[in-house]
């Protein structure tokens, strides 16, 4: 006669729920994407480092700090001469500066629309030729505003 052993009772219990398991690796599937697909974009900023410490030549290259680069509108002011320009409220002297400024904000973001606004009476080269230097500093998208129109 054998023995009945001690480990007997406790056989029948020894196969593995795998349901469990499976639905333990399904939530760590889920959580592992939901979070993968949040992921910010990331922009580089371009930094220049000067060898002197009181150099004024990296501050003119930055923009300044509370420029909005939400939209960069470019006004054109005709004032029956010669035209003068302002980007985003700020006077710009030539056209190679709004050149400058417009190259230092699309090295920032080029995906920002350029609002070329010119005045009444512009003649329409100047127009162009600050349209042309939005599409050369690498902006996506130029737009042109246009003053209300005077209902008769």
């Amino acid at each position: 006669m054998r023995r009945p052993s001690v480990f007997d009772r406790y056989r029948g219990d020894a196969e593995l729920k795998m349901t469990p398991m499976i639905d333990v690796v399904f939530l760590l599937l889920v959580f592992f994407v939901w979070t993968a697909s949040f992921q910010a974009v990331e922009y580089l900023l371009p930094t220049s480092v000067s060898a002197e410490a009181g150099s004024d030549a990296a501050q003119s290259e930055e923009p300044p700090p509370d420029f909005d680069f939400e939209n960069v509108v470019v006004r054109i002011i005709w004032d029956g001469t010669s035209p003068s320009w302002s980007v985003n409220d700020q006077d710009t002297p030539s056209l190679a500066a709004v050149r400058q400024r417009l190259q230092v904000i699309a090295n920032i973001k080029t995906d920002a629309p350029v609002i070329l606004h010119p005045d009444d009476g512009v003649p329409i080269g100047d127009v162009i030729d600050v349209y042309d230097l939005s599409l050369l500093s690498g902006f996506d998208s130029v737009q042109f505003a246009i003053s209300d129109l005077v209902e008769n």
